[in-house]
């Protein structure tokens, strides 16, 4: 095939793909024989300097915005946001009692919980999956991310304020064992398997709602 009817062609599958395309990938969409090399480097060539410009990631290629002109497709807002009163309560359970499942939530809270609470926790970077309970069901745990302690500008889970006034509210059991001590996120528990392979949370649509 002639080499300009090629690159037409490899520009074409480019633009109108909807992720990056390997050279393979192409190849396989044009007439055999066809220079997908040469039609890569003439297109890299004729874009440089452009608003447009072709590039490889990962030995995928992709037509992408100009990295100087990035600042044209962004719009930055800040939108302050609280917390519903049943995601505070839910945080401040995992917090004082991890690693704890959504049972073990929900019965120090007394009442059911919202998938969409736990979405919204998972989904700002403060609660993360811990593992699985050796219980019947094997059901996930839950415990604070280090984002967690970075918001709220504590060096460990020890320096947690509020315990008492915590106690006072119900959110922490005031039947302690002797030596009790704040519990470590990043330390496997002895009832706590790690994850699965493949065990990553799965988002409701609904976590920007108010539960």
């Amino acid at each position: 095939m002639d080499p300009a009817e090629t690159e037409r062609r490899v520009e074409a599958l480019l633009f109108a793909a909807a992720e990056p395309l390997s050279a393979a990938d192409l190849a396989r969409r044009l007439p055999e024989g066809s220079d997908v090399g040469r039609a890569l480097a003439g297109l890299k060539a004729r874009y440089e300097g452009r608003g447009v410009m072709l590039e490889c990631v990962a030995d995928r290629w992709r037509f992408a915005t100009a990295a100087d002109l990035a600042y044209l497709m962004t719009e930055e807002r800040e939108v302050e946001k609280k917390l519903s009163k049943a995601a505070m309560e839910t945080l401040a359970i995992i917090a004082y009692h991890q690693p704890v499942t959504r049972a073990d939530i929900e019965a120090i809270r007394g009442v059911g919980l919202s998938r969409g609470t736990l979405d919204l926790l998972l989904e700002i970077g403060w609660v993360r999956l811990r593992g699985r309970r050796r219980s019947p069901g094997r059901p996930v745990t839950f415990g604070t991310s280090d984002g967690f302690l970075e918001h709220f500008g504590l060096a460990s889970l020890a320096d947690l304020p509020g315990a008492q006034e915590m106690k006072a509210q119900g959110l922490l059991s005031l039947d302690l064992p002797a030596g009790f001590t704040i519990p470590d996120p990043s330390q496997p528990t002895p009832d706590d398997d790690p994850l699965d392979p493949g065990d990553e949370p799965e988002f409701n649509q609904d976590f920007l709602g108010e539960r």
